[in-house]
């Protein structure tokens, strides 16, 4: 079927704002949104900072009887896909509710949930445990809860692949449009994985960037890089088959050409060394858009700060697209907003789609200092207007997953 998919909606949340506008201008503004965690004591460890959502108050989002049944993770879904919803002007009740589906994804799921629980079961006991714990911290309780809530009888799954999470999910979403299962697809990632327990554990793989300056921490493709920093967040996309969103004269933020992913069946915490699975991602998503490879002129890449990933990154780009791989504007966003896991594929194609409307690039800051082994254009600290027709959303996460989305430039004429 040769269905043509676009989005049409877009709610975020970041550690620069709770919503998509004052996400955006921050970000092309070069802002970061890293600072000292304020949410538990962090006097134990090296790393104190991280990406907290600000003054984010949960009941804005969600009655107070289901308030204390989630987990955080699933509200911040439900925040952003409210977000969404609303930007692309779709009413509720679903005038199309069979075919309109959800495909959410995250990487931990209710870990909140699951911790409390596990805390009032070793101090309190058995009989103390929630009798909401086992619906509500599944990775699926998000997409089975917006399902109930708007009547969306659609295709309806969660996926988890790790960092690569967000990507993987909007491009099956897309792929669930374009073989006709739903017309409308709500879809993304979310994320809360600002907990001690993770803080600690990417510490103890000494994955985490350490500074003492918690918004120059993060410095992707910089010689003195030394990891992530830690984020929470969420980002939900709103899906439409073509006819339908000019049928309803919906607002188009851009065309979504392809996606693809692949594995690197090679190990659980560092990136094939050539870069194998995010090669055969990219290219998988090249071959099935058919676009010729000078007309990719964006690049919002992975880029986590981390010494081994941005070279491997680097690497992999080069190989993919030669000679013009030294003419595409790459940046990594996470300089600014940190690693949101489940949540940081979905933001990042967000951020993509709204390149193409607006035709900015953002900044990757920190950049001081290149690495000779990353020595492509990452768009150093100040946004650049840029020509942009096609773009590319990339994510590599534990594990080997990897995963590539195409968008286009929208254009009436089209």
């Amino acid at each position: 079927m040769n269905k043509r998919v676009v989005i049409t909606g877009i709610g975020m949340l970041t550690p620069l704002a709770n919503n998509t506008k004052d996400s955006w201008e921050l970000l092309i503004n070069g802002q970061s949104g890293i600072d000292y965690i304020k949410s538990f004591n962090t006097s134990q460890f090296d790393c104190k900072y991280g990406g907290e959502l600000k003054k984010f108050n949960e009941e804005d989002y969600v009655n107070t009887k289901l308030h204390r049944r989630l987990d955080r993770s699933s509200i911040l879904a439900i925040a952003a896909a409210k977000e969404a919803l609303n930007d692309a002007e779709l009413e509720i009740p679903l005038i199309d509710a069979e075919k309109t589906g959800i495909a959410l994804g995250t990487g931990i799921g209710g870990s909140h949930l699951l911790l409390e629980n596990n805390e009032k079961l070793i101090s309190k006991g058995p009989k103390r445990v929630s009798p909401f714990l086992i619906t509500h911290m599944l990775p699926d309780t998000a997409s089975g809860l917006l399902s109930i809530e708007l009547g969306a009888y659609g295709p309806n799954l969660a996926i988890t692949a790790a960092c690569a999470t967000g990507g993987t999910a909007i491009g099956e979403a897309f792929e669930i449009i374009k073989r006709g299962d739903a017309n409308t697809m709500i879809t993304g990632g979310f994320e809360a994985s600002m907990q001690p327990i993770f803080l600690a554990g990417f510490q103890s793989m000494k994955a985490l960037a350490i500074s003492e300056d918690p918004k120059s921490a993060c410095k992707p493709f910089d010689i003195n890089r030394s990891g992530f920093t830690l984020s929470e967040g969420s980002a939900i996309l709103i899906l439409e088959e073509l006819s339908v969103a000019l049928r309803r004269k919906a607002n188009i933020y851009a065309e979504v050409i392809s996606a693809g992913n692949a594995a690197d069946g090679f190990d659980m915490t560092n990136p094939h060394q050539d870069g194998r699975g995010i090669v055969l991602a990219m290219n998988n998503a090249i071959e099935k858009g058919n676009v010729d490879l000078d007309k990719i002129n964006y690049i919002n890449a992975h880029g986590s700060g981390t010494p081994i990933n941005d070279k491997v990154e680097t690497k992999a780009i080069k190989k993919i697209f030669k000679s013009h791989a030294n003419h595409i504007a790459i940046s990594s966003t996470k300089s600014m907003i940190g690693h949101m896991m489940g949540a940081t594929g979905a933001v990042e194609a967000a951020i993509t789609a709204l390149v193409c409307k607006e035709q900015i690039v953002p900044p990757t800051i920190n950049l001081n200092d290149s690495d000779p082994d990353c020595d492509l254009d990452y768009v150093p600290n100040q946004a650049r207007k840029k020509d942009i027709e096609y773009a590319m959303s990339t994510s590599i996460g534990l594990g080997g997953h990897n995963s590539a989305i195409i968008l286009k430039k929208w254009s009436n004429k089209q």
